[in-house]
């Protein structure tokens, strides 16, 4: 990180990169397994003991370091702080994956201040790979154990040479802005990208982060789906923001790119190319 980044930040990082790695060393140990039991939450997403394991770890080690602040999970909720820091989680984004053996699942940490977000850390447990970044400190990116080297994304300018990821195309019907309409937006991405793949949730965040994906897209997207994934993805030169191009992680809908090819989405997505 370079010398940018404030104090209380850097601390917040370091605890959430510790916090990380415990909690995704947690979920190997129910990854794969017999004994894993699937209950339906009232959304009607699935939920398991390890989600619930791995973030009780999280709001333990977070809340323990820094007990004046928020802190809001995917699986139990939010409690209110003093500091001006919230600490947003996902322990398991990806759970249909978890379930299924299928290694592409991340535990997501963000932190915001204030309504910004000022830090994030997106763990591939199954792969052993980690990013992490901080307001004014760059993105970093760690694979099997290696040394930190610098997480930049793509140099792509042209769609048609461009690679869009997404969790779950079948979710465009899903988008709150109509089912005709997402469809319809889905059909032009899809059409204008070179390839498409289905490499989602944070993991597809952290292929932009990285380089090796252009465009990352979900018609659907809680808050803690997004808060890790704004902070790695700007810090690592790209863009993340709703589909109507507002640097917000509420709106239900989120889309990152590299940057270059941010308004070229944007007009997809607007059906004006």
């Amino acid at each position: 990180m370079t010398a940018e980044v404030a104090p209380d930040i850097a601390a917040r990082l370091s605890a959430a990169i510790e916090a990380a790695c415990l909690a995704a060393a947690d979920t190997l140990s129910w990854f794969g397994g017999p004994s894993l039991e699937v209950d339906t939450k009232a959304d009607q997403s699935p939920v398991t003991q390890a989600d619930r394991a791995a973030e009780a770890i999280l709001r333990k080690e977070l809340l323990g370091r820094f007990p004046d602040d928020a802190f809001l999970g995917e699986e139990t909720g939010g409690t209110p702080g003093t500091s001006g820091f919230e600490w947003v989680v996902d322990p398991i984004d990806g759970t249909k994956s978890f379930i299924r053996g299928v290694p592409l699942y991340a535990t997501l940490i963000g932190c915001r201040r204030e309504g910004r977000g000022v830090l994030g850390v997106i763990a591939i447990p199954a792969l052993d790979e980690l990013v992490y970044a901080a307001r004014g400190g760059g993105a970093w990116h760690v694979r099997a154990g290696s040394e930190p080297e610098p997480a930049r994304v793509s140099s792509t300018t042209d769609l048609g040479g461009a690679l869009i990821c997404s969790s779950d195309f079948t979710a465009f019907a899903k988008w709150s802005g109509g089912a005709q309409a997402g469809r319809a937006a889905r059909e032009r991405l899809e059409t204008a990208c070179g390839v498409v793949r289905t490499w989602g949730d944070g993991y597809g965040y952290l292929l932009v982060a990285t380089g090796r994906a252009d465009i990352m897209i979900d018609p659907l997207l809680n808050a803690w789906d997004a808060a890790a994934v704004e902070v790695v993805v700007a810090e690592a030169g790209g863009r993340f923001s709703d589909w109507q191009g507002r640097d917000r992680i509420e709106s239900g809908d989120g889309f990152a790119t590299n940057g270059r090819l941010h308004d070229a989405v944007r007009n997809l997505l607007d059906g004006k190319e």
